[in-house]
């Protein structure tokens, strides 16, 4: 599957910027995963957040082992930005999409590996830590999760950040390869 197959087939969906990069351009900081700790309610609580995804190396040697990344946005308009429980409730429409896109490029012989703009809330409660994820297979962990900062992987793809008080970004990261060695090292981490 060329990047020209996977860019016919997003732009039937209502991506505003996407931009085509190498894992080995992402800055990983272990800065990101003190803010989670400190700032995030979901630290602790869910299996898309640390420190259930792993420390920020083993993130970092996970999305490094994938050739390339797409990285894309979708905006939606808000009353008020600054209301999270409002803001939040528009945050299904992007995961729907960056699943079709997830498993489209799957199907077409890719491995993947997939970050979203928040964590997972697949579930009303997630089972971490006492059970296993119930849907790991549409669970997307957070991008910050991984000690990505979002705010300095935009700007180095000159894409936009911040739109205003009613317009909202989400954001979605899918590593892909080519290789098998990724599905390997997928199915050796599993087991």
């Amino acid at each position: 599957m060329t990047k020209e197959e996977i860019e016919k087939f997003i732009t039937q969906f209502p991506i505003y910027q996407y931009e085509f990069i190498s894992p080995q351009d992402i800055d990983f900081n272990e800065r990101v995963r003190a803010i989670c700790k400190k700032e995030c309610p979901r630290y602790g609580s869910s299996w898309s957040c640390p420190p259930a995804v792993g420390k920020v190396e083993r993130c970092k040697e996970r999305c490094l082992a994938y050739e390339e990344a797409l990285f894309f946005s979708s905006v939606t308009e808000v009353p008020d930005i600054m209301d999270m429980e409002e803001s939040l409730k528009t945050k299904a429409d992007h995961e729907k999409m960056t699943k079709i896109i997830e498993d489209y490029m799957s199907e077409h012989g890719l491995s993947v590996y997939t970050l979203s703009s928040d964590s997972c809330a697949i579930c009303s409660k997630c089972a971490f830590p006492r059970e296993q994820c119930r849907h790991p297979d549409q669970m997307h962990p957070c991008i910050e999760s991984h000690g990505i900062v979002v705010a300095n992987l935009v700007e180095n793809c000159h894409m936009d950040y911040y739109m205003g008080e009613h317009l909202l970004l989400w954001f979605s990261l899918i590593f892909f390869s080519r290789t098998s060695a990724v599905a390997e090292e997928q199915g050796q981490e599993r087991a």
